[in-house]
């Protein structure tokens, strides 16, 4: 009979938490399918709230002032068990070399990172367009920053009743039959003004309870967070498949090498 060894290797503080997410402080409500909502995810996270941030800074003036702030948070989640950073906001993607050099793990900062990929995917003459909770502030630095086209046809929703201007005020309660009707009015009138658009990026990492929707009434893919981090957490901890390849683990019990 083969013995598997039971010896265990350590070097963190919590286990079984692959993914770490940056939360800035805000107080409006998550449900599930926001990325501070735990139970979004089918796997367990960390979470640290990054204090003194908030929506407005990150998105009006592109984090200016919380950039360390936000570093030494990463490394803290990594220091406490985790083995790749997300974040509550796609707009921080202006961040990301800085949080992956200063954490020294996988960053997924920003679900704008899906574009290069989405855009692989369509046929010629189709591409990407990006639903967003202020589109005139997401410019050309956010879409060189994750890689995007420059020229990527953006829409926001701040021209709504509900979605942005709770987000952006920090409000404490949001009606989301109201907050829905906004996101799906943005995706509308992104389809109507740029016919070519084939899929969809949801920069707001507070849109993904909306997808769904978004792609029966839109009838073109979606890509939000929680694809996005979802991914992300599968290459930080592969399912095991187990035969024939990993029947017998000649090791002991680790997750950080």
């Amino acid at each position: 009979m083969t013995s598997i060894s039971r010896h265990a290797t350590g070097g963190k503080t919590v286990y079984g938490a692959r993914v770490g997410i940056l939360m800035l402080e805000t107080k409006w409500p998550r449900v599930p399918g926001d990325t501070g909502h735990a139970a979004t995810w089918p796997f367990p996270v960390l979470y640290k709230v990054v204090k003194g941030t908030s929506a407005r800074v990150v998105v009006h003036e592109k984090s200016k002032g919380l950039k360390q702030a936000f570093l030494d948070a990463a490394r803290e989640l990594v220091r406490e068990g985790a083995d790749g950073i997300t974040t509550t906001g796609g707009f921080l993607g202006i961040l990301q070399h800085d949080l992956a050099d200063y954490a020294g793990v996988p960053v997924a900062s920003s679900s704008l990172m899906q574009i290069p990929l989405v855009q692989a995917l369509l046929p010629r003459g189709k591409r990407v367009g990006v639903l967003t909770v202020q589109g005139a502030r997401l410019d050309a630095e956010h879409m060189a920053a994750v890689g995007a086209p420059l020229d990527t046809p953006i829409v926001g929703t701040e021209h709504g009743q509900e979605f942005t201007r709770v987000l952006l005020g920090d409000e404490d309660s949001m009606d989301y039959e109201k907050a829905e009707q906004d996101v799906v009015a943005a995706g509308h009138e992104l389809m109507r003004s740029h016919p070519d658009v084939g899929a969809l990026v949801l920069e707001c990492h507070n849109m993904a309870p909306y997808s769904w929707r978004l792609q029966n009434e839109l009838g073109v893919p979606v890509y939000d967070v929680y694809t996005f981090v979802r991914w992300f957490q599968s290459g930080l901890e592969p399912r095991n498949f187990g035969y024939p390849s990993t029947s017998t683990p000649a090791y002991g019990w680790r997750e950080r090498p």
